[in-house]
Parts: C-alpha cells; sequence; structure tokens
C-alpha cells in the first residue's frame, strides 16, 4: 500500500464516507489538533513515569481515536446506525468520562491542597504534560466551535474539557513524583 495517494494535492482531503473538505475546514482542524493531542501524550508516556499514569494514558489515546473517527467521519454517515456501524465508527462512551473523573479525584486526594496558579515548568515531563494540556484546550475550542456550527455528540466536549482538567492534576502529580517544585504565581509580584 502506498501511503501518498497524491488525492490531496490540490488541499482538501477526505472525510471517512468520501465527502472532501478543503484542508483547512474546522472538521479537519478539530481532528487534527485531536491527532496532535494524542501524540503529544505519547510523548508524556514515553517518559520515566509509574505505570499508573502510562496505563491511564494509553487508554486516554485510545478514547481520542474514537473523537478522531467521530470527527473525520461524514456526518451523514453518523446519523445511520447501519452506515456507522458499517464503517466501524463507535460512539464516545459516558464511562469514558467518568473514568477521567476518578482518575483526577484519585490523583488530586494526594496532593498538596493547590492555593496559587501554577507556572508551567519545573522538569520536562511535567513540562511536556502542559503542553498536551493546552493542545487540549485548543482542541476543546476547535470542537466547540464546529459543535455550534454542526451538532456533535455532547459527550466529546465534555470528555476534552474533563481531559484537560486530568492533565492540569497529572502535571501536579508528576511534579509530586519527580520532586520538582511547582512554581507559584503570585500576581504583582516585583522581580
Amino acid at each position: 500500500m502506498k501511503i501518498y495517494t497524491k488525492t490531496g494535492d490540490k488541499g482538501s482531503t477526505g472525510l471517512v464516507g468520501g465527502t472532501r473538505l478543503p484542508k483547512h475546514d474546522l472538521r479537519i482542524k478539530s481532528y487534527g489538533t485531536v491527532d496532535e493531542l494524542n501524540s503529544y501524550l505519547g510523548l508524556v508516556r514515553d517518559q520515566a513515569i509509574s505505570n499508573d499514569s502510562k496505563t491511564a494514558l494509553l487508554q486516554i489515546q485510545e478514547q481520542l481515536f474514537i473523537i478522531g473517527a467521530l470527527l473525520a467521519t461524514d456526518p451523514d454517515k453518523l446519523k445511520d446506525d447501519s452506515k456507522r456501524k458499517r464503517l466501524g465508527i463507535s460512539f464516545l462512551k459516558a464511562e469514558s468520562i467518568t473514568f477521567l473523573e476518578e482518575k483526577i479525584d484519585a490523583m488530586n486526594a494526594a496532593l498538596p491542597a493547590l492555593t496559587h496558579f501554577i507556572l508551567p515548568g519545573g522538569h520536562q515531563t511535567v513540562s511536556f504534560c502542559h503542553i498536551a494540556r493546552c493542545v487540549c484546550r485548543r482542541a476543546e475550542r476547535n470542537v466547540s466551535e464546529l459543535h455550534s456550527a454542526q451538532p456533535l455528540q455532547p459527550e466529546l466536549l465534555i470528555y476534552l474539557n474533563r481531559l484537560s482538567d486530568f492533565l492540569f492534576v497529572l502535571a501536579r502529580k508528576l511534579s509530586n513524583e519527580l520532586q520538582a517544585a511547582e512554581i507559584k504565581w503570585i500576581p504583582n509580584k516585583t522581580t
């Protein structure tokens, strides 16, 4: 199988189901940003972190593939259950959101209370996690805008919102595990 098809040489790309869109279409930007997020999560997972964190990130990456597939599929094909199933596309389950919430609660319970804003950084692994959080927020903004024009499964927005919270708490957990100092942001501090 050839990797290059040349079908996108004029600036369009195909959705699952055959519809072609310009590569700058918001739908393409949305699933492209989800793909970028997934890549950053792979980078975080490749760091020297606990197996529990690696396992959680792997499960999240699998959910992001579902989100990407939903965004990359012609919306008309998703309306018809038989066409959707024939394409092998499944909807995001509410349990995926519950998984994130349970992980957030468990991590947060083991961390010192948050009393200030925290500047990203302190350790390369923590910084990678914060970059992933920011990419997640961009994905959420893109998907939210797409949803306002072409309604999507509501769980997509909820999942991305919860995932950015998860990544913030994971960054704090990693700071703790790596014994990296959390740098508190203090407004109006003179340097």
